[in-house]
């Protein structure tokens, strides 16, 4: 869960270096305009201008903007000291053309000081006659120094922009917002296997039971039914009923469900959409990575020149230094995969991602399901394939490769520890390509969770690799070997809440948990005493883990407990770890009959977490596992109904999977998957999780937008909800580790 202290947008020094001081706006809250000139009667007057050449052209401003900047604030035209209060609503408007056609304005209300947070932004495309935009937003503060800018960089050519009409309205009624669910009855919009559990959701008023009817895709009646009531769904605040159309076992595409006058999206019953959802969803990781050109023919429309190479404008992660005063070397970082929506990369989220691609890969070897040659060689469309390698293996490794550079050298105090991220100095805004990134990158201290997060996934790694290059398994074994030794000497080395400028502070201020986890995996991997002994004699070993959220990057404990049920070994009370497996999927299994959307997950109070959707297919993860033990059908069919929550049987009926599903999230907050704002950007790639309902709604859009939701409808699909809407490395991993299960279903 990526529990960061995110500044949306920044307006970069830049911006803000020269501008003249004006008199600051009225500090009440009144319907008035905040905007002066905003119609250029007194020619320019009140507005600055940065990096191009404007003047007063048919009543309004034009500037000529020139061709070569890298950045949207290489060229801009704003005003300053405007009042904004907070709570309160703004109307800004303004119209505005661009010559030739195609480009696009970066409109930003913002602070124009230090850290230049942004509170809204649009990126309308301009055509040469002049459209006018209008857009809301409330102010997440009270200050004297806002400021609207117009950004207009980043452009290969010179291009005119034309301005009129600016106006920042205060006090105009806020926009109330409705997401649109559609149709009533909410189903699994991607797919049902035939022989699995079919099961959606119908909202309505009715008390009594009512009938429904499967219709395949000619509108023939298949099955038919009555619905079960289940009364007012608490994470919902809808009342509800259940269908349950398990026994039609008849596969197809195009099947509806009809109930109560309204018919469900169409979904498929089959296991086709699995193996495609299972490749998508690891495919993911080649378009996330750093230090490498994604290749086009690779990935069709997503290609792009590589991040942090040190090519300019990139300052490059070829040789980062430290934060001020937290050491004196620099590292070679290159590589690895950025976390999420922004240009950083963590140890803690990539620990927790690359055990999971690895624990997908290990479970095919050992469960009586598994299919090792699904995610195999060739499989991944990888620069790697056909190296005789399963591709999952080959995208593991590349982010391994980089936690192995974050490792402190020898010599150096904390030598074996790993550092905790390496990151941008400040926050870029939105969007950014990797390669066109100014910032300073800086390596953040070492920590202890960090540490033992190298020193479980390289144990982890050294005998999964052993069978393809022996070499490379020694060097990750020595490796976690190392890292243990440096935990051990160092246990409470820990991330600070407040290191979040610039990238995620991901805290996390009990590492037991992290102890257990690199102890058991240099166990499975070595057989050795020394962590066999640290794995019995841990407090962790037979505590209670299955709470509300089985585990994430900060909870490291189930990972541990579920290698140790699966993976072969000597362990003296294995048993009673595979019974404590199964004691945690009853308990999930128990909260998903008793919940009316059929899912296992109810957090206290109906609080989402950040990124609950990956904390859902984690919990499904337990019940797998469990049929993985087992062999018992129910946790089968648990697992698999927690699918149908994710892919649109909830209740804002729709997929978080980008490109699965007839609604499906496609906007998720990422700086280069930006056409939201960028019509030359791409969408997220198929197979892209969202993190989903978040009842904290942290980004200014979500406060806006969301403010007294409730549980499942604390989402929209905006790229500005970072704080609902961003993907990452450790979520797209649960969606790869469950479709592959699923899959292996059918």
């Amino acid at each position: 869960m990526n529990r960061r202290r995110t500044a949306l947008l920044s307006l970069t020094a830049l911006l803000a270096a020269g501008l003249t001081a004006l008199p600051a706006g009225p500090a009440g809250a009144d319907a008035v305009e905040r905007i002066r000139n905003g119609t250029f009667d007194d020619g320019a007057a009140s507005w600055w201008t940065s990096g191009v050449t404007a003047g007063p052209a048919g009543g309004g401003l034009c500037a000529d903007v020139p061709g070569g900047t890298v950045n949207r604030w290489d060229a801009a035209v704003g005003q300053n000291d405007l009042a904004l209060v907070k709570g309160e609503t703004y109307r800004i408007a303004f119209r505005a053309s661009g010559a030739p056609e195609g480009h696009s304005v970066r409109a930003v209300v913002g602070l124009q000081v230090a850290p230049y947070d942004a509170y809204h932004e649009a990126v309308p495309a301009l055509d040469a006659d002049g459209d006018t935009h209008t857009y809301t937003f409330t102010s997440p503060v009270d200050t004297a120094q806002g400021q609207v800018a117009f950004q207009l960089g980043g452009a290969a050519t010179p291009w005119r922009f034309c301005l009129d009409d600016v106006s920042l309205l205060g006090g105009v009624p806020p926009e109330a917002y409705e997401p649109d669910t559609g149709p009533r009855v909410r189903v699994n919009q991607v797919a049902y296997l035939p022989r699995g559990p079919k099961n959606a959701t119908l909202v309505t008023e009715a008390a009594g039971p009512l009938p429904w009817r499967l219709d395949d895709a000619r509108g023939t009646a298949v099955a038919r039914g009555r619905t079960v009531p289940r009364g007012v769904d608490p994470s919902s605040g809808q009342n509800v009923h259940s269908i349950d159309f398990g026994r039609h076992r008849g596969s197809g595409t195009g099947f509806t469900l009809v109930a109560d006058g309204e018919t469900s999206h169409p979904f498929d019953i089959g296991t086709a959409a699995y193996d495609r959802l299972r490749l998508d969803a690891a495919k993911f990781y080649y378009t996330q990575r750093s230090g490498t050109p994604v290749r086009d023919d690779l990935r069709p429309g997503y290609g792009r020149a590589a991040g942090h190479v040190d090519v300019a404008p990139n300052r490059g992660d070829g040789s980062v230094p430290c934060q001020p005063g937290v050491c004196a070397y620099t590292l070679d970082v290159t590589g690895g995969w950025y976390d999420a929506g922004d240009h950083g990369k963590y140890v803690v989220n990539g620990g927790i991602s690359v055990w999971q691609l690895l624990a997908t890969h290990e479970r095919a070897l050992h469960a009586r399901t598994g299919d090792p040659g699904a995610l195999g060689d060739g499989t991944l469309a990888l620069p790697e394939s056909g190296n005789g390698v399963p591709d999952l293996l080959d995208e593991a490794r590349w982010e391994l490769e980089f936690l192995l550079k974050m490792q402190v050298p020898d010599g150096e105090p904390l030598a074996g520890m790993a550092h905790h991220k390496i990151h941008d100095e400040q926050w870029t805004g939105l969007p950014l390509l990797p390669s066109d990134d100014p910032q300073k990158r800086e390596l953040h201290p070492p920590s202890t969770a960090a540490t033992l997060n190298l020193a479980a996934t390289a144990a982890q790694a050294a005998r999964l690799y052993a069978a393809y290059d022996p070499g490379f398994a020694a060097t990750a074994l020595t490796a976690a070997r190392k890292a243990w030794t440096a935990a051990l000497a160092h246990p409470d080395v820990l991330a600070p809440e407040s290191d979040g400028t610039g990238g995620g502070a991901y805290p996390d201020r009990n590492v037991a948990d992290e102890f257990y986890w690199a102890a058991a995996e240099l166990y499975l991997t070595t057989g050795a005493r020394e962590y066999r002994d640290h794995v019995l004699d841990s407090p962790v070993h037979t505590a209670d883990l299955f709470g509300p959220v089985a585990f994430d990057w900060a909870a490291t404990a189930v990972p541990a407990r579920l290698d140790l049920a699966t993976v072969p070994s000597r362990l003296p009370d294995r048993d009673r770890v595979r019974r404590s497996v199964r004691a945690g999927a009853d308990r999930y299994l128990a909260t998903l009959k008793a919940h009316p959307y059929g899912m296992p997950y109810a957090p206290e109070g109906q609080k989402y977490d950040w990124g609950s959707t990956h904390q859902i297919l984690n919990n499904a993860v337990v019940l797998a596992t469990a049929h993985d033990l087992t062999g018992d059908a129910k946790y089968r069919d648990g697992a698999l109904q927690s699918m149908d929550y994710v892919l649109g049987r909830n209740a804002l009926n729709v997929s978080y999977v980008t490109g699965y599903g007839e609604v499906a999230s496609r906007n998720q907050h990422s700086r280069w998957y930006a056409r939201q704002l960028d019509p030359n950007s791409p969408h997220p790639p198929a197979g892209s999780l969202a993190g989903g309902p978040n009842s904290s709604i942290q980004d200014p859009l979500a406060q806006e937008k969301l403010k007294g939701c409730v549980g499942q409808f604390c989402y929209i699909d905006d790229i500005q909800s970072w704080s609902t809407n961003e993907i990452t490395v450790n979520w797209n991993a649960a969606l790869t580790w469950m479709a592959s299960y699923a899959a292996d279903q059918g």
